[in-house]
């Protein structure tokens, strides 16, 4: 049994997540941690606070997944992500398969099953509810859906500058609206005292893309979550943006025939000035719910902290630029 500090954000205003394909039209629904991480620390620094020198402010954090909260006297039912081996390989009813395809979030009480071996079994099929696995029955809107976390594509129009006249040309922005009491939250390890100081900074600032248009506000509260976890696994599951420390490292992680994993490439454009106009560095990340082997008992966090600061010369930026590729893990036991 382990209990997490988790950080529940309740969004005041809509959600923009940038792809990396830069689409204003189409918006991711999860925050990675270490775009949470870099974020915190951007606030910090706005403040004074020292920055060590390695970018390690102290405390690692697991990207932003969602909560479905009906009300607020209700229980908010938190879901993390599936781990990628725990799907099925086979089903026996073929018109099931799209279903558990489809599955991205499962409840934690589910999901400690999930840890403990008994896998995702044709029996869970009928807790099913779009991306959700979960006991609980959530609410249908006026469509017959269950998705509490629901995209909305808007048109906006471009002002010129000197005039104030609309461009020509429509632009469209996706914006990430929650039902309901429901919302994003993310786990804690380590000194969660500065992690709540730079959050204050945060949610008056927004989080994600396009806050100039007034995305991405939230309040936010702390709360405990129980998970109990399996004992002497051989395996565990990522929940944040993992960046392995070295490549003997990775090399143990990879030393069994049950990991499964998916990688992301994360990088973007600078966004202090006057380098906003300079891309960072690139790296590539294993995702959220990535599965490796273990070799030790304690699992909790692994990975790095790495500086993306380009060199090209009289432009290269007079700071470091940290993306935190920490991973809190959690032991699995597979079927």
């Amino acid at each position: 049994m382990a209990t997490f500090k988790i950080f529940k954000l309740h969004f005041t205003s809509p959600l923009h997540i940038g792809d990396r394909h830069e689409d204003d039209g189409s918006s991711l629904k999860i925050i990675h941690s270490e775009t949470l991480y870099a974020a915190l620390l951007a606030c910090l620094a706005k403040t004074g606070h020292t920055i060590p020198e390695d970018g390690d402010l102290g405390f690692t954090v697991s990207s932003l997944f969602p909560y479905f909260q009906r009300d607020k006297d209700s229980q908010p039912v938190y879901f993390l992500p599936m781990p990628l081996k725990a799907q099925p390989t086979e089903i026996k009813d073929i018109s099931m398969a799209k279903k558990v395809k489809n599955v991205q979030w499962i409840d934690v009480a589910i999901y400690e099953n999930i840890l403990s071996g008994v896998g995702f079994s044709e029996a869970f099929i009928p807790n099913i509810q779009e991306a959700y696995l979960t006991n609980e029955q959530l609410p249908q809107d006026q469509n017959g859906s269950r998705e509490f976390v629901r995209s909305e594509v808007s048109q906006r129009v471009v002002l010129d500058s000197r005039t104030g006249e609309e461009d020509a040309l429509p632009y469209y922005v996706d914006k990430i609206l929650f039902r309901y009491e429901s919302g994003l939250y993310f786990i804690a390890e380590g000194d969660t005292d500065i992690l709540e100081k730079a959050l204050k900074i945060l949610s008056i600032e927004g989080i994600g893309t396009d806050k100039n248009l007034g995305f991405g506000f939230f309040d936010f509260s702390i709360d405990e979550l129980t998970i109990e976890l399996p004992s002497h696994a051989k395996h565990q599951v990522s929940l944040s943006l993992f960046i392995p420390e070295s490549k003997d490292q990775l090399s143990k992680l990879m030393d069994s025939e049950d990991i499964a994993y998916d990688f992301t490439r994360r990088g973007g454009w600078i966004t202090t000035y006057p380098y906003n106009t300079l891309r960072k560095n690139a790296i590539y990340g294993f995702l959220p719910g990535s599965v490796f082997s273990l070799k030790d008992d304690d699992c909790s966090v692994i990975g790095k902290i790495v500086n993306l600061k380009p060199e090209i010369g009289e432009m290269t930026p007079d700071h470091p630029i940290w993306r935190n590729g920490k991973a809190i893990m959690l032991p699995i036991n597979l079927k």
